[in-house]
């Protein structure tokens, strides 16, 4: 259920973004070119269905996609992702979950909600760009697991070992896309080698 990425031109793109040297524009340009991979792989798992279509010559057998997706950005790092998926997915719908990790005990603070309605055919995509404790990501999946559903899946830029570890025990059903896995978290809970806090380096904050 874990997808690692691969591809030269992917690892160009994750190597330019963790280098300090990278521009606040830079890097959300960069950010956005790789959320464009982790799109299109997301996109690849969502339920179809076959339909036929009417081209100028002739029909065409084809495929649609079944029901309706909600992406969810975990704020506020995770709206650094967003626009990439909505390229790949016009169609979708937007929610958010606001979450603060406490520095100390590096669990999440719910501060904020607001999801569409969902169904029974709904999927729900998860982003967020770092994947340290997997403390934000699997408190957003508790908001989730009681509404109605078809699938929810996940997609960060990078993660941690132990966080992935964290996320596949609490929630073993949902499918998470990365595009980079690390080697460790630190005693901060900070991702290594990582590339800072990608909240700051998007927003210009400190």
């Amino acid at each position: 259920m874990v997808t690692v990425l691969t591809g030269t031109g992917l690892a160009a793109e994750v190597a330019a973004i963790r280098q300090t040297s990278t521009s606040m524009q830079d890097f959300r340009t960069g950010v956005h070119r790789i959320g464009i991979h982790l799109a299109v792989e997301a996109s690849k798992h969502l339920p179809g269905r076959s339909t036929t279509v009417q081209t100028p010559l002739a029909p065409a057998e084809a495929t649609m996609v079944d029901g309706d997706v909600i992406l969810l950005p975990v704020l506020r790092a995770g709206l650094g992702l967003l626009d990439a998926f909505l390229q790949v997915m016009p169609y979708a719908s937007v929610g958010f979950a606001g979450l603060r990790r406490n520095e100390e005990t590096l669990e999440p603070t719910e501060y904020y909600r607001r999801f569409p309605d969902s169904t029974s055919n709904t999927t729900f995509i998860i982003i967020d760009p770092m994947l340290a404790t997997a403390g934000s990501m699997i408190a957003t999946l508790s908001m989730l697991k009681d509404l109605p559903h078809r699938s929810i899946m996940a997609a960060c830029l990078i993660a941690a070992p132990e966080g992935v570890e964290a996320l596949t025990a609490a929630h073993p059903d949902v499918p998470l896309f990365i595009a980079s896995l690390d080697d460790h978290l630190n005693e901060m809970g900070f991702i290594v080698p990582g590339l800072g806090d990608a909240g700051d380096r998007l927003f210009g904050t400190t």
